[in-house]
């Protein structure tokens, strides 16, 4: 079969940004807002145009990964010169431009948005449908769909960087100055609300295969959430200035009631639900399906999952493909597939590559680079009756798993603990020890070790819904519906009860760090955290202590490119602590 995913193979009539231009905007083929995106066919390859800035190039802009290792749960490692994953890690900047590629393709995905939004407001489609309502429709989700993009885009930056330029035209100024954390905000609630006010109230279990991937109300309404918990969290204990509502772009403020109701109608309308058992949202609970299929007389690369009778609802949806059961759980994410050198490995999901075991195969788990190991500590203190520490961390030296071979020779910062939900995995074959998704996709990519991690990385799962609605409402219901999936017994409501019930769901996730910046947790003690929290290393198999030290001053962001701030001729300032 052939992954789904929304990449553009060839983006034509669409905005482009690059370094040298200072947010200008360069049209391809001499195609404009005149001459392009006049049929549905136009709109939908301007469409892929937009989530394709979802991809960045440099590694180190990508959000799961330089989250995942801002966190407190996770180490630099990797090698000796591995020094971008320590660095990030230690909150140091001094290439200058770390976060480039994210800067610079949350402006080619906004001047795209920016352009569907005047095109379709403009132009008329009802030729292309059978009556007027079909049309409206069309019109309706597109531009619904771009103004979520935009928001979204604008958001994934502004969780980074802080205050962003408000470029929300293809007329305007491309030197306008950073605005306020409060104006940018205030922009990204904006657009969400006017896609909520586009969509339709269409359940999941009527999406196409082919729509799995793309926003819809339930999406919206979903990371509306997420903005106001961060916007109110961020201003009120990072700022010192208490927010209870978020300010919209045209006035008036997005109340938490407001926001409750909308989570209300994800939860009670939307068909999303939690997969019952957690192990199943992973696609090592594939791995041995796709052994028995592509080597039948292999042994078993993963005997623990068929002993659990693991069963993988798979990454396209409900109404899935032939691989997997249907997944009613993720609501957004991020679809990877067949990359190549010629397009960029940035289409590939490189957060399994550089978390992989640093130098040593283990099947179904493959090499990578070694980022990412996991805090020991954390480990130690997660309850082996919680289901989802299993789930979720390798433990090195297990006959369980297969990985008793393994030695801490290799790499640095080594702990014994690498997460599991997004590493490489590998069976047999008629081609040998390849990718388990190099045999799925049929992958001929010249060099799979490199590109065959084709998993979808998670945006928003329904169980963050249910949290999120537990924390704004101060009411278990959700908390106690996750807990239960976990095997947990019910608890009563409290924030705290919130903070380790979100460590444990997420954990490698990409949300954690955002989640200690909002609580003002990156601020506290080792009561709040785990950063300052010393533990026993491998270097290269010797003996070492770790430690790291989250860095005040910096407020949360990071470093604003250096190679930016150079091109806007002063206009931009640096973030403070950089």
């Amino acid at each position: 079969m052939n992954k789904l995913i929304y990449i553009a193979t060839l983006v034509v009539g669409l905005s482009s940004v690059s370094c040298t231009d200072f947010l200008d905007t360069n049209n391809l083929y001499d195609k404009n807002v005149e001459t392009f995106y006049r049929t549905p066919k136009d709109i939908q390859e301007a469409m892929n145009g937009v989530y394709s800035a979802l991809y960045v190039g440099g590694v180190t802009s990508e959000e799961h990964i330089a989250a995942n290792l801002m966190s407190d749960l996770m180490f630099g490692g990797g090698g000796p010169d591995d020094i971008a994953a320590k660095n990030i890690d230690r909150f140091l900047d001094p290439t200058d431009d770390t976060y480039k590629d994210l800067w610079v393709e949350t402006y080619n995905g906004v001047a795209r948005a920016n352009a569907i939004i005047e095109a379709v407001e403009k132009n008329n489609y009802s030729a292309y449908f059978q009556t007027e309502s079909e049309a409206l429709a069309f019109k309706n989700r597109s531009i619904g769909e771009a103004y979520f993009m935009r928001g979204f885009l604008m958001f994934r930056a502004a969780k980074f960087f802080g205050g962003m330029p408000l470029i929300l035209s293809s007329s305007s100024d491309r030197k306008a100055p950073r605005a306020s954390y409060t104006e940018t905000y205030s922009v990204i609630a904006s657009d969400m609300l006017k896609a909520i006010s586009l969509f339709t109230e269409d359940p999941v279990t009527s999406m196409p295969v082919t729509e799995y991937g793309h926003a819809n109300l339930w999406v919206a309404k979903s990371f509306l959430a997420r903005v106001f918990l961060y916007y109110t969290g961020y201003m009120t204990n990072i700022e010192g200035a208490p927010a209870s509502e978020l300010p919209l772009y045209e006035g008036g403020a997005l109340t938490k009631q407001e926001v409750i109701n909308h989570l209300n109608d994800v939860i009670t309308k939307s068909g999303f639900e939690l997969t019952p058992d957690f192990r199943n949202l992973w696609p090592y609970s594939y791995v041995n399906k796709s052994s028995k299929e592509f080597a039948p007389e292999a042994p078993l690369p993963l005997p623990w999952a068929e002993e659990n009778n693991l069963s993988w609802v798979g990454q396209d949806g409900p109404n899935g493909t032939t691989i997997g059961t249907g997944n009613k759980e993720v609501i957004f994410a991020l679809r990877y597939g067949l990359a190549n050198w010629d397009i960029g490995q940035k289409y590939n999901n490189r957060t399994c590559l550089f978390f992989g075991i640093r130098d040593y195969s283990m099947v179904p788990f493959y090499t990578g680079w070694g980022w990412g190991p996991v805090h020991p500590v954390f480990v130690d203190t997660w309850s082996a009756e919680d289901k989802r520490k299993q789930a979720s961390v390798l433990t090195m030296g297990s006959e369980d798993f297969g990985t008793q071979s393994w030695n801490p020779d290799k790499g640095d910062e080594n702990t014994g603990y690498i997460n599991m939900k997004y590493i490489s995995l590998v069976n047999d074959g008629k081609d040998g020890i390849k990718g388990m998704f190099y045999y799925l996709y049929k992958m001929n990519n010249g060099d799979p070790m490199q590109l065959w991690a084709a998993q979808d990385f998670f945006y928003m799962r329904f169980s963050d819904v249910l949290l999120m609605h537990s924390e704004l409402s101060e009411t278990a219901d959700g908390l106690n519906k996750v807990r239960a999936r976990a095997g947990l017994a019910a608890t009563t409501y409290s924030l705290e009860a919130i903070k380790k019930e979100r460590a444990y769901e997420f954990a490698f996730e990409g949300l954690r760090w955002f989640d200690l910046v909002r609580w003002g947790d990156v601020n506290g003690g080792n009561d709040k955290n785990y950063f300052g929290v010393t533990a026993n290393v491998k270097n290269d198999n010797v003996d070492g202590v770790y430690s790291n030290t989250y860095r005040k001053e910096t407020k949360g962001l990071v470093a604003v490119p250096e190679s930016e701030i150079a091109l806007s001729n002063g206009v931009y300032e640096q973030n403070p602590g950089w």
